[in-house]
């Protein structure tokens, strides 16, 4: 699964935004030279980012954009959507969000009488497994691990008994 630059450059965004720590905004012209990415494309994520309500922007001197949430509150699954839609692991598959919370359907089987789609199970699976992944990591994930921490996959958020790998910096 292949996710967009729209999605990196949007994460990238936010864990900057996080470790500024929510006191002054900041920039987005100095959040496009830490990170070296182009400035024009930023103003076009951070729009998609405050219309799905992370960011916030202050006019003036010293404005800028600060996070609307805590970090420990702003899951990925959530930012990968509002950024790059439907997250699908194949593109013959279609959210059908609309008549069944997060069922996923093979488009080139539309009826019921040619049965299954032999993949169906694999691709469920896989995208059950990426949209797991991402419900599980949150900013203050990131953002920890950045700062050289030492994060457990969806440490805090998964039943007891699981065991998680650990990720070092």
């Amino acid at each position: 699964m292949i996710f967009t630059t729209k999605a990196e450059y949007g994460v990238r965004l936010l864990v900057d935004l996080g470790q500024a720590g929510g006191g002054d905004p900041v920039a987005l012209k100095a959040i496009a030279e830490r990170e070296n990415l182009p400035l024009a494309y930023l103003e076009r994520i951070v729009a998609l980012l405050r219309k799905a309500g992370f960011v916030e922007s202050t006019r003036g001197a010293r404005g800028g954009y600060l996070l609307t949430r805590r970090p420990e509150d702003i899951r990925m699954d959530e930012v990968i959507a509002a950024l790059d839609g439907p997250i699908a692991p194949m593109s013959c598959f279609i959210d059908d969000s609309a008549t069944e919370a997060h069922k996923v359907v093979c488009s080139h089987h539309v009826d019921d009488e040619t049965g299954p789609c032999g993949t169906k199970l694999l691709w469920t699976r896989v995208h059950g497994g990426v949209v797991r992944a991402l419900q599980q990591t949150t900013l203050a994930d990131l953002i920890a691990f950045e700062r050289g921490g030492v994060v457990a996959l969806g440490a805090g958020r998964r039943p007891a008994g699981d065991v998680l790998p650990v990720i070092t910096a």
